[in-house]
Protein backbone atom coordinates (compact mmCIF):
# COMPACT_ATOMS: atom_id res chain seq x y z
CA UNK A 1 0.00 0.00 0.00
CA UNK A 2 1.50 3.37 -1.02
CA UNK A 3 1.73 6.31 1.39
CA UNK A 4 -1.34 8.07 -0.02
CA UNK A 5 -3.46 4.97 0.41
CA UNK A 6 -2.12 4.50 3.95
CA UNK A 7 -3.01 8.09 4.82
CA UNK A 8 -6.53 7.60 3.49
CA UNK A 9 -6.89 4.38 5.46
CA UNK A 10 -5.64 5.98 8.67
CA UNK A 11 -7.87 9.02 8.18
CA UNK A 12 -10.79 6.65 7.79
CA UNK A 13 -9.88 4.95 11.06
CA UNK A 14 -9.96 8.34 12.80
CA UNK A 15 -13.23 9.39 11.18
CA UNK A 16 -14.84 6.17 12.37
CA UNK A 17 -14.20 7.41 15.91
CA UNK A 18 -14.98 11.12 15.43
CA UNK A 19 -18.58 11.16 16.67
CA UNK A 20 -17.74 9.16 19.78
CA UNK A 21 -14.74 11.38 20.53
CA UNK A 22 -16.83 14.53 20.08
CA UNK A 23 -19.46 13.15 22.45
CA UNK A 24 -16.77 12.39 25.03
CA UNK A 25 -15.21 15.84 24.67
CA UNK A 26 -18.58 17.59 24.93
CA UNK A 27 -19.43 15.79 28.16
CA UNK A 28 -16.05 16.70 29.59
CA UNK A 29 -16.06 20.34 28.50
CA UNK A 30 -19.72 21.31 28.16
CA UNK A 31 -18.86 23.41 25.11
CA UNK A 32 -19.53 22.24 21.56
CA UNK A 33 -16.89 24.55 20.13
CA UNK A 34 -14.23 23.42 22.58
CA UNK A 35 -15.20 19.80 21.96
CA UNK A 36 -14.76 20.25 18.21
CA UNK A 37 -11.37 21.88 18.80
CA UNK A 38 -10.26 19.03 21.07
CA UNK A 39 -11.21 16.44 18.46
CA UNK A 40 -9.37 18.36 15.75
CA UNK A 41 -6.29 18.57 17.98
CA UNK A 42 -6.57 14.80 18.48
CA UNK A 43 -6.56 14.37 14.70
CA UNK A 44 -3.30 16.32 14.50
CA UNK A 45 -1.83 14.06 17.19
CA UNK A 46 -3.06 11.05 15.19
CA UNK A 47 -1.40 12.30 12.03
CA UNK A 48 1.89 12.91 13.83
CA UNK A 49 1.91 9.54 15.60
CA UNK A 50 3.57 6.33 14.44
CA UNK A 51 0.19 4.81 13.62
CA UNK A 52 1.60 1.41 12.71
CA UNK A 53 2.45 0.91 16.39
CA UNK A 54 -1.08 1.76 17.59
CA UNK A 55 -2.86 -1.55 18.05
CA UNK A 56 -6.22 -0.22 19.23
CA UNK A 57 -6.97 3.21 17.72
CA UNK A 58 -10.16 3.62 19.76
CA UNK A 59 -8.30 3.29 23.06
CA UNK A 60 -5.41 5.49 21.92
CA UNK A 61 -7.71 8.26 20.68
CA UNK A 62 -9.87 8.10 23.79
CA UNK A 63 -6.81 8.70 25.94
CA UNK A 64 -5.58 11.55 23.77
CA UNK A 65 -8.95 13.35 23.71
CA UNK A 66 -9.45 12.87 27.45
CA UNK A 67 -6.07 14.41 28.24
CA UNK A 68 -6.62 17.27 25.79
CA UNK A 69 -9.90 18.02 27.58
CA UNK A 70 -8.27 17.80 31.00
CA UNK A 71 -5.66 20.31 29.84
CA UNK A 72 -8.46 22.67 28.81
CA UNK A 73 -10.32 22.26 32.09
CA UNK A 74 -7.15 23.05 34.00
CA UNK A 75 -6.20 26.05 31.86
CA UNK A 76 -6.14 29.51 33.39
CA UNK A 77 -8.77 30.75 30.94
CA UNK A 78 -11.22 27.98 31.82
CA UNK A 79 -10.72 28.53 35.54
CA UNK A 80 -11.36 32.27 35.15
CA UNK A 81 -14.55 31.75 33.14
CA UNK A 82 -15.96 29.19 35.53
CA UNK A 83 -14.91 31.08 38.65
CA UNK A 84 -16.63 34.22 37.34
CA UNK A 85 -19.97 32.42 37.58
CA UNK A 86 -20.87 33.17 33.97
CA UNK A 87 -20.35 29.69 32.54
CA UNK A 88 -23.19 27.70 31.03
CA UNK A 89 -23.07 24.57 28.85
CA UNK A 90 -23.84 24.80 25.15
CA UNK A 91 -27.36 23.43 24.54
CA UNK A 92 -27.71 20.79 21.82
CA UNK A 93 -30.83 19.77 19.95
CA UNK A 94 -31.83 16.17 20.56
CA UNK A 95 -30.58 14.01 17.72
CA UNK A 96 -27.24 15.82 17.51
CA UNK A 97 -24.52 13.19 17.19
CA UNK A 98 -22.43 15.08 19.76
CA UNK A 99 -24.90 14.01 22.44
CA UNK A 100 -23.66 10.46 21.89
CA UNK A 101 -25.07 7.31 23.50
CA UNK A 102 -28.51 7.59 25.10
CA UNK A 103 -29.49 3.97 25.70
CA UNK A 104 -29.43 4.11 29.51
CA UNK A 105 -30.63 6.63 32.08
CA UNK A 106 -27.02 7.26 33.11
CA UNK A 107 -26.01 8.06 29.54
CA UNK A 108 -28.92 10.44 29.06
CA UNK A 109 -28.36 12.07 32.41
CA UNK A 110 -24.63 12.61 31.84
CA UNK A 111 -25.36 14.93 28.92
CA UNK A 112 -28.23 16.86 30.50
CA UNK A 113 -27.59 20.56 31.02
CA UNK A 114 -28.28 20.07 34.73
CA UNK A 115 -25.59 17.43 35.16
CA UNK A 116 -23.12 19.28 32.92
CA UNK A 117 -23.51 22.21 35.31
CA UNK A 118 -23.23 19.98 38.36
CA UNK A 119 -19.99 18.52 37.03
CA UNK A 120 -18.46 21.97 37.40
CA UNK A 121 -18.26 21.10 41.10
CA UNK A 122 -15.99 18.15 40.35
CA UNK A 123 -12.25 18.19 39.85
CA UNK A 124 -11.16 17.57 36.24
CA UNK A 125 -10.13 13.98 37.06
CA UNK A 126 -13.39 13.29 38.91
CA UNK A 127 -15.28 14.63 35.92
CA UNK A 128 -13.32 12.41 33.54
CA UNK A 129 -13.86 9.29 35.65
CA UNK A 130 -17.57 10.02 35.96
CA UNK A 131 -18.03 10.52 32.22
CA UNK A 132 -15.93 7.51 31.18
CA UNK A 133 -17.77 5.25 33.61
CA UNK A 134 -21.35 6.52 33.47
CA UNK A 135 -21.61 7.52 29.81
CA UNK A 136 -19.20 5.12 28.11
CA UNK A 137 -19.22 2.15 30.52
CA UNK A 138 -15.44 1.87 30.79
CA UNK A 139 -14.19 -0.41 33.56
CA UNK A 140 -11.94 0.95 36.29
CA UNK A 141 -8.92 -0.83 34.85
CA UNK A 142 -9.49 0.90 31.50
CA UNK A 143 -10.11 4.26 33.15
CA UNK A 144 -6.91 3.88 35.18
CA UNK A 145 -4.98 3.31 31.94
CA UNK A 146 -6.58 6.32 30.24
CA UNK A 147 -5.94 8.70 33.14
CA UNK A 148 -2.66 7.21 34.38
CA UNK A 149 -4.03 6.56 37.86
CA UNK A 150 -4.61 3.40 39.90
CA UNK A 151 -7.84 1.39 39.80
CA UNK A 152 -8.38 2.23 43.45
CA UNK A 153 -8.07 5.93 42.70
CA UNK A 154 -10.55 5.58 39.84
CA UNK A 155 -13.08 3.96 42.18
CA UNK A 156 -12.59 6.68 44.77
CA UNK A 157 -13.00 9.46 42.20
CA UNK A 158 -16.19 7.85 40.91
CA UNK A 159 -17.61 7.49 44.41
CA UNK A 160 -17.00 11.19 45.18
CA UNK A 161 -18.36 12.30 41.80
CA UNK A 162 -21.54 10.25 42.11
CA UNK A 163 -22.11 11.52 45.64
CA UNK A 164 -21.77 15.16 44.62
CA UNK A 165 -23.90 14.84 41.51
CA UNK A 166 -26.61 12.86 43.29
CA UNK A 167 -26.78 15.29 46.20
CA UNK A 168 -27.48 18.24 43.90
CA UNK A 169 -29.47 16.50 41.16
CA UNK A 170 -32.87 17.91 40.17
CA UNK A 171 -35.57 16.38 37.98
CA UNK A 172 -35.23 13.14 36.04
CA UNK A 173 -36.79 11.22 33.20
CA UNK A 174 -40.20 12.71 32.36
CA UNK A 175 -42.86 11.44 30.00
CA UNK A 176 -42.46 13.53 26.80
CA UNK A 177 -46.18 14.26 26.51
CA UNK A 178 -46.36 15.42 30.13
CA UNK A 179 -43.24 17.56 29.72
CA UNK A 180 -44.68 19.29 26.67
CA UNK A 181 -48.00 19.92 28.40
CA UNK A 182 -46.27 21.54 31.39
CA UNK A 183 -44.13 23.77 29.17
CA UNK A 184 -47.13 24.81 27.09
CA UNK A 185 -49.02 25.67 30.28
CA UNK A 186 -45.99 27.66 31.45
CA UNK A 187 -45.88 29.59 28.17
CA UNK A 188 -49.65 30.23 28.19
CA UNK A 189 -49.54 31.52 31.76
CA UNK A 190 -46.53 33.74 31.06
CA UNK A 191 -47.99 35.12 27.83
CA UNK A 192 -51.29 35.99 29.53
CA UNK A 193 -49.64 37.49 32.60
CA UNK A 194 -51.10 34.92 34.99
CA UNK A 195 -48.52 35.15 37.77
CA UNK A 196 -50.45 32.89 40.16
CA UNK A 197 -50.62 30.10 37.57
CA UNK A 198 -46.90 30.47 36.86
CA UNK A 199 -46.09 30.17 40.56
CA UNK A 200 -48.24 27.04 40.80
CA UNK A 201 -46.25 25.41 37.98
CA UNK A 202 -42.95 25.89 39.88
CA UNK A 203 -41.58 23.82 42.75
CA UNK A 204 -41.26 25.64 46.05
CA UNK A 205 -37.46 25.70 45.69
CA UNK A 206 -37.36 26.42 41.96
CA UNK A 207 -34.33 28.21 40.51
CA UNK A 208 -33.95 30.20 37.30
CA UNK A 209 -30.63 31.10 35.68
CA UNK A 210 -30.02 33.26 32.63
CA UNK A 211 -27.10 34.72 30.74
CA UNK A 212 -29.20 37.85 30.25
CA UNK A 213 -29.25 39.20 26.72
CA UNK A 214 -26.51 36.88 25.61
CA UNK A 215 -23.42 38.51 27.05
CA UNK A 216 -20.59 36.24 28.20
CA UNK A 217 -19.07 38.54 30.80
CA UNK A 218 -20.23 39.02 34.37
CA UNK A 219 -22.24 36.72 36.55
CA UNK A 220 -25.35 34.86 35.53
CA UNK A 221 -28.70 36.28 36.53
CA UNK A 222 -30.21 34.09 39.25
CA UNK A 223 -33.72 34.01 40.65
CA UNK A 224 -34.61 31.60 43.42
CA UNK A 225 -38.18 32.09 44.59
CA UNK A 226 -41.26 31.04 42.60
CA UNK A 227 -42.80 34.51 42.76
CA UNK A 228 -39.59 36.21 41.62
CA UNK A 229 -39.17 33.71 38.78
CA UNK A 230 -42.78 34.14 37.70
CA UNK A 231 -42.47 37.94 37.76
CA UNK A 232 -39.27 37.92 35.69
CA UNK A 233 -40.59 35.35 33.21
CA UNK A 234 -43.85 37.23 32.75
CA UNK A 235 -41.99 40.47 32.09
CA UNK A 236 -39.44 38.76 29.84
CA UNK A 237 -42.03 37.06 27.66
CA UNK A 238 -44.11 40.20 27.19
CA UNK A 239 -43.27 41.51 23.69
CA UNK A 240 -42.60 45.22 23.28
CA UNK A 241 -41.41 47.32 20.32
CA UNK A 242 -38.14 48.00 22.18
CA UNK A 243 -37.45 44.26 22.61
CA UNK A 244 -38.22 43.58 18.96
CA UNK A 245 -35.85 46.35 17.89
CA UNK A 246 -33.16 44.92 20.19
CA UNK A 247 -33.38 41.42 18.70
CA UNK A 248 -33.99 42.65 15.16
CA UNK A 249 -37.47 41.33 14.45
CA UNK A 250 -40.39 39.19 15.54
CA UNK A 251 -39.32 35.64 16.45
CA UNK A 252 -41.44 32.50 16.55
CA UNK A 253 -41.50 30.29 19.65
CA UNK A 254 -41.04 26.55 19.11
CA UNK A 255 -41.17 23.59 21.43
CA UNK A 256 -38.12 21.32 21.26
CA UNK A 257 -36.13 18.78 23.22
CA UNK A 258 -32.66 20.01 24.15
CA UNK A 259 -30.12 17.76 25.89
CA UNK A 260 -33.03 15.49 26.74
CA UNK A 261 -35.04 18.24 28.43
CA UNK A 262 -38.13 20.15 27.25
CA UNK A 263 -37.30 23.58 25.85
CA UNK A 264 -38.66 26.68 24.19
CA UNK A 265 -36.66 28.04 21.27
CA UNK A 266 -36.90 31.62 20.02
CA UNK A 267 -36.29 31.44 16.27
CA UNK A 268 -35.76 34.48 14.05
CA UNK A 269 -35.00 34.10 10.33
CA UNK A 270 -34.08 30.43 10.79
CA UNK A 271 -31.67 31.35 13.59
CA UNK A 272 -32.09 30.36 17.23
CA UNK A 273 -31.63 33.53 19.24
CA UNK A 274 -32.66 32.10 22.59
CA UNK A 275 -33.27 28.79 24.32
CA UNK A 276 -35.09 28.20 27.58
CA UNK A 277 -34.86 24.71 29.06
CA UNK A 278 -36.83 23.19 31.93
CA UNK A 279 -36.07 20.52 34.53
CA UNK A 280 -39.30 18.95 35.74
CA UNK A 281 -39.69 17.32 39.13
CA UNK A 282 -42.91 15.73 40.34
CA UNK A 283 -45.00 17.38 37.64
CA UNK A 284 -43.67 20.88 38.32
CA UNK A 285 -40.76 22.93 37.01
CA UNK A 286 -37.68 22.83 39.25
CA UNK A 287 -35.15 24.70 37.09
CA UNK A 288 -35.46 27.23 34.28
CA UNK A 289 -32.30 27.90 32.27
CA UNK A 290 -32.21 30.74 29.75
CA UNK A 291 -29.41 30.91 27.17
CA UNK A 292 -29.02 33.68 24.61
CA UNK A 293 -25.26 33.97 23.98
CA UNK A 294 -24.81 33.45 20.20
CA UNK A 295 -21.63 31.39 20.70
CA UNK A 296 -23.50 28.95 22.94
CA UNK A 297 -26.33 28.63 20.40
CA UNK A 298 -24.20 28.17 17.27
CA UNK A 299 -24.38 24.40 16.97
CA UNK A 300 -28.01 24.27 18.05
CA UNK A 301 -28.86 26.75 15.28
CA UNK A 302 -27.01 24.62 12.72
CA UNK A 303 -28.99 21.55 13.80
CA UNK A 304 -32.25 23.53 13.76
CA UNK A 305 -31.67 24.58 10.16
CA UNK A 306 -31.25 20.94 9.13
CA UNK A 307 -34.42 19.94 10.93
CA UNK A 308 -37.73 19.78 9.09
CA UNK A 309 -40.28 22.57 9.69
CA UNK A 310 -42.76 22.29 12.54
CA UNK A 311 -45.70 24.31 13.81
CA UNK A 312 -44.60 26.97 16.30
CA UNK A 313 -46.37 27.47 19.60
CA UNK A 314 -46.37 31.19 18.86
CA UNK A 315 -45.86 32.20 15.24
CA UNK A 316 -45.13 35.88 15.90
CA UNK A 317 -43.93 36.90 19.35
Amino acid sequence: MDSTAIDRFDTGRFEANRSRLASLAYRLLGSATDAEDAVQDAFLHWQAADRQRIDVPEAWLTKVVTHLCLDRLRSARARRERAAGAWLPDPLLDGDTMLGPADTFEQRESVSLAVLRLMERLSPVERAVYVLREAFSYGHAEIAGILDITESASQQHLHRARRRVTAARRGGDVDPASARRIVEEFLAAASSGRTERLVALLTDDAVALSDGVGGTAGELLRYDTPLRIATVVRAGLKPTPAKRRLIGGTPALHYASVNGAPALLFVLDDRVIGATTFDIEGGRIATVLGIAAPARLRRLTEAWRRRGPDTPLIARW
